[in-house]
């Protein structure tokens, strides 16, 4: 007599936002898939949604409800469970968008798997979601995909009062893994093949704060990380100017590992702006610590977070900041028009700017930020590097990042692909990439091993 089994049931994600998000969010789908969900891309039918928000970019409500609204179209059926910083600040709008089951907090979404068997008939959505003061546990996230890079979360939460800011309303309190325990992660995740891992974090800088004591510090798990010999690359993401010491620097350009890229957010080059948002720091030391990037590492990639139409921003402010860029040796721009958050300082505060104003001093900074990468880009050329190579394919060419973060195009081939492979950077391409050639010793090797396994063959 045949045995029938009930078919297993199917997760789709969706996430929103910063590579924290995307880090958070794979962690969650391997919980799933620990109690016996088959993970499907979204977009394919499925049992359960579970959509990441963000409340950093615009529009939060607007794109959450698209994306309930799209899913629902393909699995009517389907369980939609709505998870991150915008569920943990608005969760009772949220749980009035049509189709939505379950809101999950802060401190729920690590359970999301358990909240969603919990499930009864369908009714009015379900939140649950405590104040963002009780949210003091820790939970390790990494991403896992086909992908030759991995991102590891190493700290949550933030402790700075920045005006426009509503993350520390959404994640809490700074608070962070142990040394011990991020090296041991990042052993495991080499063990699965990935070659590169970046550091990711709210404020990673702040790294070591445990049960609200600083107990360990960032450039010592930076040097403990530097030991783990089955990870080609590390890489520091966004990290703040006035927690990017000399130190952490110093090492870096003698490590092996950790490779010649930073990304310090900047926010704006007006002392006066900086004042109004309440960065720790002025643009003086901004630009210490560029200059001393340079000094010991002058062929660094280094990236720069700006926000624009901040209220009090004024024409004159603005190009303070324009200024300062324009002179300042970094090779790209990240551009943010200043969008207002209940609930923060800025919102209250007057001399707002205009979408207009704002949406023109974007487009003047992205400007400015294609002439710094090509100015950047065009300093490699001609120079010999090891290019991680990744698996995707457009038009017979592959992709890959050099250590310092110039994206080049090559010729596919199968090899190549998770491998470091050293070469020239030759020309920058139509798409703005650079093109690679491999060294011609290793192109000769390569045809020797051809002819020799032809010959085996005849």
């Amino acid at each position: 007599m045949p045995i029938f089994t009930a078919p297993m049931k199917k997760v789709a994600f969706y996430t929103l936002g910063c590579k924290l998000n995307f880090a958070e969010t794979s962690s969650i789908s391997r919980s799933f898939e620990a109690k016996g969900y088959e993970k499907v891309a979204f977009g394919e039918p499925t049992d359960v949604y579970v959509i990441n928000t963000c409340s950093v970019t615009d529009h939060a409500d607007k794109k959450c409800r698209k994306v309930v609204k799209e899913g629902l179209k393909i699995s009517p059926e389907a369980r939609v469970v709505i998870i991150g910083c915008y569920a943990q600040l608005k969760p009772e709008e949220i749980a009035g968008i049509p189709g939505v089951d379950l809101v999950l907090g802060a401190n729920a979404k690590f359970e999301a798997v358990n909240h969603v068997g919990k499930l009864g008939p369908r009714s009015a959505a379900i939140v649950v979601s405590g104040e963002i003061s009780d949210t003091k546990q820790y939970h390790s996230s990494f991403s896992l995909s086909d992908r030759t890079r991995t991102f590891l979360k190493v700290q949550d939460g933030c402790d700075y009062p920045c005006t426009y800011c509503t993350i520390p309303l959404a994640r809490g309190k700074s608070r962070s893994d142990s040394i011990e325990g991020v090296v041991a992660q990042a052993w495991a995740i080499g063990e699965t093949g990935v070659r590169e891992i970046v550091l990711t974090g709210v404020n990673i800088g702040d790294f070591g704060i445990r049960d609200g004591i600083k107990k360990e510090k960032f450039v010592d798990l930076v040097r403990a990380l530097d030991a783990v010999e089955n990870i080609s690359r590390f890489r520091i993401s966004s990290i703040e100017p006035n927690l990017l010491s000399d130190e952490i620097i110093s090492f870096v350009a003698s490590s092996n590992r950790f490779v010649p890229h930073f990304h310090i957010p900047l926010q704006s080059g007006s002392n006066e702006i900086l004042g109004l948002m309440k960065r720790r720091y002025r643009r003086e030391l901004y630009q210490e610590r560029v200059d001393r990037i340079r000094e010991l590492l002058p062929n660094a990639c280094i990236g720069v977070d700006v926000i624009v139409g901040f209220p009090g921003e004024s024409e004159a402010l603005f190009r303070e900041t324009y200024d300062f860029l324009n002179k300042l040796d970094i090779s790209y721009l990240h551009i943010f028009p200043y969008s207002e958050r209940t609930n923060t300082e800025a919102a209250l505060m007057p001399k707002k700017v205009s979408g207009t104003e704002k949406s023109e001093r974007s487009k003047m900074l992205h400007i400015l930020s294609e002439k710094k990468r090509r100015a950047f880009y065009e300093s490699q050329l001609g120079k010999m590097d090891e290019v991680l190579f990744e698996s995707s394919v457009q038009n017979g060419l592959m992709e890959g990042f050099t250590r310092n973060y110039v994206k080049v195009s090559a010729k596919f081939d199968p090899m190549w692909v998770n491998e470091e492979i050293k070469g020239f950077l030759n020309f920058i391409n139509q798409e703005g990439h650079v093109h690679f050639t491999e060294l011609p010793e290793k192109q000769e090797a390569k045809v020797r091993l051809t002819d020799s396994i032809s010959e085996k063959a005849l």
